[in-house]
C-alpha cells in the first residue's frame, strides 16, 4: 500500500511537471528558439529527482556527435538527456505510442522506419545533416531493449550516417548500479530493465513502486571512422567497450556479494 501511494505521488508528479512544459517545448520547437535544446535536459533532469534516479556520470560528456549507448529500458531516455544535451534515433513504431510519442517529438527524435530501405535512407541523411549542424544524437545499435545484463550483437547500419565524416562516435555505457544502496538482485531486475513482451504501462507503475535507483552513465572515450576503416569495424570497437565496461560492473558486483 504505502508503496502504491508513493508511485501514485511520483505520476502526479511527473504529470504535473510535463504537462505545462509541452506546449512550451513545442512553441520554442516551431520559432527555432536555442531553449528548445536546453528544456529537454532541464526536465529530465527534473524527471529524474522525480523518480528517485541517482545518476553517477563518468567520464567527458560530449557537446556534439553520435552517441552509441546499450539499450536496457525507457529509463535510459532520462538517463542520458539528463546527462548530456541530446536527441535520439528510435523506431518509427515510437511516434505513433499515445502521449510518449508526442515526448520523443518534442525532444527532435529522428524517426526509422526499418522496413523500409528508402526510409532508412532517408533517416541516414537526416541523422547526418543534423550532426554536421553540431548536434548530438543518441543511437542504440542493438536495436532493441535488452535485461540490462548482457549485450546484443550492434547493428552497424546506422553508423553509415558518419561515413566520410570526422564526426566523433561516443559509446556509452548504461549501468542500473543498485536500489537502495545495495546491487540489483535477479528478482529485482524486471522493474528496472524493459525488454521482450513487457507492457510500457504496468512496467511503468512498477517501477514508480521501486526505489531510489543508481544509474552510472559511463561516457567512453571518442572513436572516429576514418582510424578504424569502416562502420562494421566502428560497430564492433564500440560493442567492445560497452560490453567490457558491463563485464566488469558484474564482476565488481558478484565479488561484492
Amino acid at each position: 500500500m504505502i508503496r502504491a501511494l508513493a508511485a501514485f505521488v511520483k505520476a502526479l508528479a511527473f504529470l504535473s511537471l510535463t504537462l505545462p512544459l509541452m506546449p512550451i517545448q513545442a512553441a520554442l520547437l516551431r520559432f527555432k528558439h536555442p531553449v528548445a535544446k536546453d528544456l529537454p535536459q532541464i526536465y529530465h533532469r527534473m524527471v529524474c529527482r522525480i523518480l528517485r534516479v541517482e545518476l553517477q556520470i563518468e567520464g567527458i560528456v560530449p557537446s556534439a556527435g553520435l552517441i552509441v549507448a546499450n539499450h536496457v529500458s525507457w529509463l535510459d531516455i532520462p538517463a542520458l538527456s539528463a546527462a548530456a544535451k541530446v536527441s535520439f534515433v528510435a523506431k518509427k513504431d515510437v511516434a505513433g505510442w499515445p502521449f510518449f510519442g508526442t515526448l520523443a517529438r518534442l525532444q527532435n527524435t529522428v524517426f526509422v522506419d526499418r522496413a523500409r530501405k528508402h526510409s532508412t535512407g532517408q533517416s541516414r541523411i537526416e541523422m547526418l545533416h543534423r550532426l554536421k549542424a553540431g548536434e548530438t544524437l543518441v543511437l542504440f545499435p542493438e536495436g532493441t531493449s535488452n535485461n540490462g545484463r548482457h549485450l546484443q550483437p550492434f547493428k552497424s547500419t546506422f553508423f553509415a550516417a558518419v561515413e566520410g565524416t570526422q564526426i566523433p562516435i561516443v559509446p556509452v555505457t548504461l549501468i542500473y548500479q543498485s536500489q537502495h544502496g545495495l546491487p540489483l538482485t535477479l528478482r529485482q531486475w524486471p522493474s528496472v530493465a524493459w525488454y521482450g513482451d513487457m507492457g510500457l504501462l504496468s512496467h511503468l507503475w512498477a517501477a514508480l513502486k521501486y526505489g531510489p535507483l543508481k544509474v552510472r552513465v559511463i561516457f567512453h572515450s571518442a572513436l572516429s571512422l576514418s582510424e578504424l576503416g569502416h562502420r562494421k569495424a566502428l560497430a564492433a570497437a564500440a560493442e567492445m567497450q560497452i560490453r567490457q565496461a558491463l563485464a566488469e560492473n558484474l564482476h565488481q558486483n558478484s565479488k561484492m556479494g
